[in-house]
């Protein structure tokens, strides 16, 4: 399922790397983080190797709706409240000039990746205290809130909570344009990192300074990234012949969607969910129906599903990647807030290579600790437990012969438990039901016909291909 920006851009194929090399930074990841770091870098002379595992920007950056925002749903008043006035400002200020640092390298560049700059609404139809609470928080914090009532959307809302001077774009054609001369390899996993040497598959890269912008970080110790993290999907269909907005409307109601317009495009989004729960599937078809209901004579053109890296207090790890690796740097956990965050990243991390002191950095430190997140901390372990308690107790769901056509499960087989999908024609594709991460049990995800891991949340699909890390291998029977 390919998203709006792939069919809209086709990216340029890099060679793979084939032999050992030394570079002042290397930086493992090529989707937006890792480029627009490499760009801050040679803004202030330094060059770059980026090695990633399969192509630019084809893991999460090529699955976003690409909202430029520093509206991330309800978070200021909670930011105010447990990290206090001058960090949540840190974090609005990262944000707000993140936003111009894309208008600025766009202009700066003539890059054509069809950047608009629009409002962007935060909306409610249940109520509109909370709405209201975020908006004088925001205002305290000097961001361009103000709350309405008044919105472009095609049904009743209570309230919302406007902010202008935010933006939308192409992200592929925004890094298609940015990248052209930068050192990438592609189709180049990284095995393993101890100190400054990197580990491919076949060979080895020494840096001074290394940076992790693999979307989940894939090194366990230290960092204890997994302890910190969980993955959540969701969903997004394109459609034509459905509305026209003023902006981009992101709902902060539990069931509520999200809208953005690509040209003449309208694209939907929700059916949130934590990775590895979703075995009853019918995600993508719940969005289809709200599509019916809210715009009777539209099409659909295009459908796809992102993930997306949530930590503990809602607020990226950016910086350094633990207290014993100076010389190492993350960008991970963006919140659903890629487009941003992964500017934030750049900016940050780059200053801290080149010995600049970032106004940014304090309230994104990876080695930050916040009593407010205790509770989330417990809910993420304690699904790690369950899902590694599965792995020993869960009995087998199905045997073989009663697993429908089109579906996968957790079967008898003859030699013993395993994972097998059963395709439309009867052939049925049989995998390992263990995470190789840490051992989880892997669930169905009928949806994308992938197995995941409800514990960090990486991915597989029918046939035991990795989709999504922080695991580094296939699952093979």
């Amino acid at each position: 399922m390919d998203s709006v920006w792939t069919l809209s851009c086709e990216m340029k194929r890099r060679n793979s790397l084939d032999y050992d090399l030394e570079t002042e930074v290397a930086i493992i990841g090529g989707g937006l983080a890792g480029i627009l770091t490499a760009f801050k870098l040679k803004e202030k002379g330094i060059d770059s190797v980026i090695l990633e595992s399969s192509k630019t920007a084809n893991g999460q950056t090529k699955n976003t709706t690409a909202k430029i925002t520093s509206q991330h749903g309800l978070i200021y008043a909670d930011l105010i409240k447990n990290f206090g006035l001058e960090k949540a400002r840190q974090f609005a200020d990262a944000n707000q000039k993140a936003i111009a640092e894309y208008k600025r390298i766009i202009e700066e560049n003539n890059i054509d990746c069809d950047f608009e700059a629009l409002p962007a609404y935060l909306y409610s139809t249940s109520e509109t205290e909370t709405l209201i609470k975020e908006d004088e928080a925001a205002r305290k914090l000097g961001l361009p809130s103000s709350f309405t009532t008044t919105v472009a959307l095609p049904f009743p809302v209570r309230g919302a909570v406007r902010f202008e001077g935010q933006a939308q774009y192409n992200p592929l054609k925004f890094i298609k344009a940015i990248s052209d001369s930068f050192t990438i390899f592609e189709n180049t996993q990284v095995k393993s990192v101890e100190d400054n040497l990197i580990k491919t598959v076949s060979n080895t890269v020494k840096a001074k300074h290394i940076v992790f912008a693999t979307h989940y970080p894939f090194i366990n110790v230290p960092g204890y990234y997994f302890l910190r993290l969980h993955q959540e999907r969701s969903y997004v269909i394109a459609l034509k012949n459905a509305q026209q907005l003023d902006g981009m409307y992101y709902s902060m109601d539990e069931k509520g969607y999200s809208f953005r317009n690509y040209g003449e495009l309208l694209l939907l989004g929700g059916e949130n969910h934590r990775t590895g729960e979703n075995s009853t599937g019918g995600r993508y078809n719940s969005l289809r129906r709200a599509a019916k209901q809210i715009y009777p004579q539209s099409q659909e053109t295009a459908c796809w599903s992102a993930q997306d890296c949530i930590t503990m207090d809602y607020v990226p790890y950016i910086g350094q990647y633990s207290a014993g690796t100076p010389n190492w740097y993350v960008a991970t956990g963006f919140c659903k807030w890629g487009m941003t965050s992964s500017m934030v990243s750049a900016m940050i991390i780059s200053d801290m290579i080149t010995g600049i002191e970032n106004p940014y950095a304090e309230v994104f430190s990876p080695q930050r600790f916040n009593m407010a997140s205790v509770p989330n901390a417990l809910k993420d372990t304690g699904q790690a437990i369950k899902g590694l308690v599965l792995k020993r107790v869960t009995v087998a769901k199905a045997i073989l012969y009663e697993l429908p056509i089109g579906h996968g499960g957790i079967v008898d087989t003859e030699e013993g438990t395993a994972g097998v999908y059963k395709d439309e024609q009867g052939r049925t594709y049989t995998v390992s039901p263990t995470c190789p991460h840490l051992g989880c049990r892997l669930e169905w995800n009928p949806d994308e016909k992938s197995w995941d891991c409800p514990c960090h949340g990486s991915r597989f699909d029918y046939k035991g291909y990795l989709l999504d890390n922080p695991a580094q291998t296939d699952i093979s029977e």
